[in-house]
């Protein structure tokens, strides 16, 4: 999938960055224990995030990834505050403290499906049916938590 021209058909209110590089997802993969969904390392590998006007992400960087998901899964703090993280891979935040990601068990995506978390709640809730859904969804305003 050509994911600039997807995004492109429904905002020209967005920017991209240089592709990821296959030694940084390879990287990704390593560090999150976890193999990245395919849609999710294509459109990385197309463009490392996708960012609106502000330059807030729609998708993040390869690197904030990594350290976002080893921030929330390794906090000593979050561990009796929250369920564990270890079963999410978050690609994108709402702003707000509420994270996006895909559902993972022992190191594989479960579904195409998107979950938000929410930071207040610690509620993990189904928001999408696959990435192209949540950007087109996302970025149009047609998903809001």
């Amino acid at each position: 999938m050509d994911w600039k021209s997807y995004v492109d058909s429904f905002t020209l209110d967005v920017h991209y960055t240089e592709p990821t590089t296959t030694e940084q997802l390879d990287e990704a993969e390593k560090k999150l224990n976890v193999k990245l969904p395919t849609k999710l390392s294509n459109l990385l590998k197309q463009t490392n995030g996708i960012y609106d006007q502000f330059n807030c992400p729609y998708v993040w960087s390869t690197n904030k990834i990594i350290e976002d998901n080893l921030f929330f899964r390794n906090f000593e703090d979050y561990k009796n505050l929250y369920m564990p993280f270890d079963h999410l891979l978050f690609f994108s935040d709402s702003g707000c403290g509420d994270l996006f990601g895909f559902s993972i068990l022992n190191g594989q995506v479960q579904t195409d499906a998107i979950f938000v978390w929410n930071h207040e709640t610690d509620s993990r809730n189904w928001i999408a049916s696959s990435l192209e859904a949540f950007l087109k969804g996302w970025i149009t305003g047609g998903i809001s938590i």
